[in-house]
């Protein structure tokens, strides 16, 4: 962003002064600036004494829905919630879970921000409206302006599927855009930030006059400072296999700490991990490159060597059909041409492989150090759920981290993050951190409130810090887990906690499957199926489920008995199960993080 002198009311030394600050302000900081220059002139310079014009209460009103998972896009909606209140405009936020859609005729002006899950689907409080927004019940909206944000992340082949579905519904509908659907990668800030800016605009403009508060981005008093951009650099305390010996996997306990980071977090939170590529991984592909490492790069507005950038910055292990299209424009191999054009073909490529490969299959490529820099997204950050109580642990938090590793092409893979915590990362190594909280997976408001607890592998994570946290408050009410991995012997994970936890009354009630002590694999829904008639007596008693783990099996396998089990046990047609599911995911009373 520069100001040309040509035609500009500023002289040059003014001009020089703001080309200095633009290119350093934020995405939030551009949209207080926004708002304050459209202010009344009485009220920016306090020199000039004269009566302040009349001011015209703003009576435009705004609906801010949002469809969340794991928690950004409900952060989001209420940060811009807060922000248009400030600048005195009439706002209702609410969940995709809990608006009902046919009041979709009272709104006016409506943003929804809304992520996509997984392989295209939305996220669990949005399937509802979802589904009757595309529906023959769906309403004409031709009264109706809107905007979407839509949130994911471009490594998945239906990026922001979501959002562009509902978009597209709205339009279908009759609806008009207050302006076009923006786009959000896992790096979103900055994004979300501009078309935030460009709808405040457009909605304030529609008004008598443009109000503003000096205080809408202000963080409130006693919140951290620390954030997914300005991450706190926590020190390791402890880093430990859980896993015994001859085990095939690797699950690291991790305790970091967090004195002096002011950190507030629940139980159900997460904390991100901003990882670096292996330094290794990095070498070998800036030597495939036959590049100078020391060669310099321009990346998200900082000047830095080219290793830094690949080690630091960049993402170099995933391979998404955008990044290789962008890619296709620097070669002529037809090999490489030919894999873009078969969907199957770039998928079973793309699986498992990075860039090093396609740089090793597919040379020679004709970019430069920035032409190649220009083309990868950032890192994007690892969450990891937390494994503690705050209340207490209040100067630690604990993390559960299985670590990825697996061959492809001749070569061993690590994960980025899981790898360096299980093969570099030391105690009194420091770890760059945030918290990221999850609204839609928390204990019960009511003690009372029977729990049950489904998870495999590290899905296990946040159920210790509910019990924890349990056992911090007193609370011995029903709370059933049920916990899945391969082996009894090498993989009980934390498995003196609950034995604990059962003998103090904390938890209640546990069963455990594992997979591979039989000839015949044993899973979590097994074990439900098993105890279907308890389990649904513990629906009837109010019970909330949750659910943690991967969502393509884990929960996908546990999701279908559960309906099964409601099916059978409450003597309902596959359609009342259905719809009873529905509602306790609307009563939050399903809980899913699954990833």
């Amino acid at each position: 962003m520069k100001l040309q002198v040509i035609n500009s009311p500023f002289n040059e030394e003014q001009v020089k002064l703001l080309n200095e600050l633009l290119p350093k302000l934020t995405g939030e900081q551009r949209i207080w600036l926004n708002g304050y220059l459209s202010a009344p002139l009485a009220t920016i310079d306090a020199i000039v004494e004269e009566e302040k014009p009349t001011v015209k209460p703003i009576t435009k009103t705004v609906t801010v829905l949002y469809g969340s998972q794991t928690g950004n896009s409900q952060g989001l909606a209420e940060k811009y919630a807060s922000a248009l209140k400030d600048n005195g405009v009439d706002v209702t936020i609410s969940s995709l879970a809990t608006f009902k859609p046919n009041n979709l005729k009272k709104v006016t002006n409506l943003l929804l921000i809304v992520s996509t899950h997984g392989e295209g689907d939305p996220p669990d409080q949005a399937i509802q409206f979802y589904e009757f927004l595309h529906s023959k019940r769906a309403p004409k909206l031709e009264h109706l302006h809107y905007s979407v944000l839509a949130l994911g992340d471009s490594s998945y082949e239906f990026f922001c599927k979501t959002g562009k579905d509902f978009d597209e519904q709205f339009a279908k509908l009759g609806a008009t855009r207050i302006v076009p659907r923006t786009d959000c990668d896992v790096d979103y800030d900055d994004v979300a930030a501009q078309w935030f800016s460009a709808v405040l605009q457009e909605l304030l403009q529609q008004t008598d006059i443009a109000t503003t508060s000096t205080t809408q981005n202000q963080p409130a008093q006693g919140d951290t400072t620390y954030s997914r951009k300005n991450p706190f650099y926590a020190e390791v305390l402890e880093n430990i296999n859980l896993n015994g010996r001859g085990s095939n996997k690797e699950t690291r306990h991790i305790e970091l700490s967090i004195e002096d980071a002011n950190f507030h977090f629940e139980p159900g939170d997460s904390i991100g991990i901003q990882p670096e590529n292996d330094e290794k991984l990095v070498d070998a592909l800036i030597t495939a490159l036959q590049f100078d490492p020391q060669t310099e790069v321009n990346v998200f507005e900082e000047t830095l060597p080219l290793k830094n950038a690949l080690q630091k910055k960049l993402e170099i292990t995933v391979l998404s059909k955008p990044l290789l299209q962008k890619m296709g424009a620097f070669t002529v191999h037809q090999e490489f041409t030919k894999l873009l054009e078969d969907t199957s073909a770039w998928k079973d490529y793309a699986k498992g492989r990075d860039l090093l490969d396609v740089v090793e299959d597919f040379a020679p490529f004709t970019w430069d150090a920035q032409q190649l820099v220009n083309l990868l997204r950032k890192i994007p950050a690892r969450l990891y759920s937390i494994a503690s109580s705050q209340k207490a642990n209040s100067e630690e938090v604990h993390l559960t981290i299985g670590k990825v590793s697996y061959e492809t092409n001749g070569r061993q893979r690590l994960g980025v993050c899981s790898g360096s915590v299980a093969e570099r990362v030391q105690i009194g190594d420091s770890l760059p951190i945030y918290v990221h909280k999850n609204p839609n997976f928390r204990l019960p408001e009511h003690e009372d409130t029977p729990i049950i607890m489904i998870g495999a592998g590290t899905g296990i994570a946040p159920y210790r810090a509910f019990l924890e946290e349990r056992e911090e408050l007193g609370i011995e009410g029903k709370a059933w887990l049920i916990f899945g991995d391969q082996h009894f012997v090498t993989d009980f994970l934390y498995q003196t906690d609950w034995q604990r936890w059962l003998a103090s009354g904390t938890l209640s009630q546990m069963h455990v499957a594992f997979s591979r002590d039989t000839d015949k694999k044993i899973y979590v829904q097994h074990k439900i199926e098993g105890n279907a008639a308890d389990f649904y007596e513990w629906l009837e008693q109010g019970a909330v489920i949750y659910v943690c783990g991967d969502k393509k099996s884990m929960a996908a396998d546990v999701d279908a008995t559960i309906h099964r089990v409601i099916e059978q046990q409450g003597q309902k047609t596959p359609e009342e199960a259905k719809a009873f599911v529905n509602e306790l995911k609307q009563q939050k009373r399903y809980q899913r993080d699954v990833y």
